[in-house]
């Protein structure tokens, strides 16, 4: 049995017990379907030596090596990580195009007597309505950009929007990435194509009578591009503007950012990069107050003289400056200044 898929995310996935990513693991990281697991019938040095065969002895070599390997992979599987399944488990598999890989182990699986089904078109057809989704929208509801200088503690405050009951669509969370050059995050950035695909989904489950919250970004957090959709729609939104003094942004700052705080040399790192854009005056200031550990003096001296020039220059190409505004003085009670936002946003017009 073939799922023809018409939604990013859905009633469509819905009732299988599994959806298995038979892809090799290079593959499966880069990008898969939500809640899949990988069970690859070739793994990344088998299925490039596959690809070689066909591509420099023939076809039909790649073919007879390529089907000994998977038969083996399949049966490492079903003696494995498919083991305890019952006789009534339903998986969904998948590989790049729904075709050789993903047929030879359904058609085992199907073999055995479970109830499984092939995706139609397999990954390629899933990333068509990711692309579809991002990149030409629309956006179903009403978007409000929540704006403010960098270290006014915006992501914070949206994520107690969203524990509040506001619809919350977190792009730097998404990107695991703070938007800023101090802004790298543990474990890494996601590829291009797992944002995406994470975007699709929040995109698709949004309520249409219901605004969603999205922080003000620029058209690149890290290394990850926001897609046409979404990005359109950041620059045309009405925002809702955060005044936090630079002084409480500082101290937020140095608080928040304690992983920069552990690794002095990796903000030793960062200041090289800044060296060509400011007088080296500063530069040496800067380096004086790293190497004294005053943090909250030298995250004030950045937000100052190098974010807050350059996010002002930024926010112009986008704010007509009719916007609404919001006044906090300092971020030391985020449940209260999240209060404050969520009062702004209700006197907020539509």
């Amino acid at each position: 049995m073939t799922l023809t898929l018409d939604r990013v995310a859905g009633p469509s996935l819905e009732g299988f017990d599994d959806i298995i990513d038979v892809r090799a693991p290079a593959e499966f990281a880069e990008d898969h379907l939500p809640g899949a697991i990988n069970l690859p019938v070739l793994d990344d040095a088998e299925r490039e030596r596959v690809g070689t065969i066909y591509k420099q002895v023939s076809p039909f070599d790649a073919r007879k090596i390529g089907a000994a390997l998977v038969s083996a992979n399949v049966a490492r599987h079903i003696a494995g990580a498919l083991a305890d399944k019952p006789g009534g488990w339903r998986p969904l598999v998948y590989c790049w195009r729904g075709g050789q890989r993903s047929g030879s182990f359904a058609t085992i699986l199907a073999q055995i007597g479970w109830r499984v089904s092939r995706v139609e078109g397999g990954y390629k057809s899933w990333r068509r309505l990711v692309v579809d989704r991002v990149q030409n929208g629309p956006i179903a509801s009403r978007v409000i950009v929540l704006d403010g200088n960098t270290g006014s503690a915006k992501t914070e405050i949206l994520n107690r929007l969203a524990t509040r009951g506001h619809q919350v669509i977190d792009l730097e969370g998404m990107a695991n990435h703070r938007g800023s050059l101090f802004g790298a995050m543990p474990g890494g950035q996601p590829s291009q194509k797992m944002f995406e695909g994470r975007l699709a989904i929040a995109l698709e489950s949004l309520d249409p009578a219901r605004p969603v919250l999205i922080e003000a970004e620029s058209s690149r957090i890290g290394a990850i591009t926001v897609p046409k959709a979404m990005w359109q729609a950041i620059c045309a939104a009405p925002r809702l503007q955060m005044h936090v003094p630079v002084g409480a942004r500082a101290a937020f700052t140095a608080h928040s950012y304690d992983d920069m705080v552990e690794d002095p040399d990796r903000v030793g790192h960062i200041l090289d990069l800044l060296t060509p854009l400011h007088p080296a005056e500063r530069i040496e200031t800067w380096r004086g107050l790293l190497q004294a550990r005053q943090w909250q003096a030298l995250s004030e001296g950045l937000l100052r003289d190098h974010y807050d020039p350059r996010y002002d220059k930024h926010r112009a190409r986008h704010d007509d400056g009719t916007g609404h505004a919001v006044s906090l003085a300092d971020l030391t009670d985020l449940e209260a200044a999240t209060g404050a936002v969520e009062d702004a946003l209700a006197r907020m017009p539509g």
